[in-house]
């Protein structure tokens, strides 16, 4: 398998999810809000530039992104993201 087969459209651009920038496939990394960007099947992946990338924590984030995804990031408004995100930290608080 070449890597080609693996990246289609690997020479498009991408815009960076963290600054807005547009730069080429291959000067940007994947980034999967799921946490598990090996599982490739169905998925559609965001992208960070390099300088993004690299200042982004890479430690564990104890399912961040699970609450960020059930809060509705990046899918509805503020004030409805801040209500779903408060609803979901303390029901987890609770437990």
């Amino acid at each position: 398998m070449h890597i080609r087969d693996r990246l289609p459209n690997s020479d498009d651009d991408v815009t960076c999810i963290g600054c807005g920038a547009t730069v080429p496939r291959s000067e940007a990394r994947e980034y999967d809000k799921h946490g598990d960007r090996w599982s490739r099947d169905g998925k559609r992946f965001e992208y960070l530039c390099k300088p993004c990338h690299r200042d982004c924590c890479h430690q564990p984030r104890d399912e961040l992104e699970s609450t960020l995804v059930d809060a509705g990031a990046g899918e509805v408004d503020t004030a409805t993201f801040f209500r779903r995100y408060f609803a979901v930290v303390t029901d987890e608080a609770a437990e």
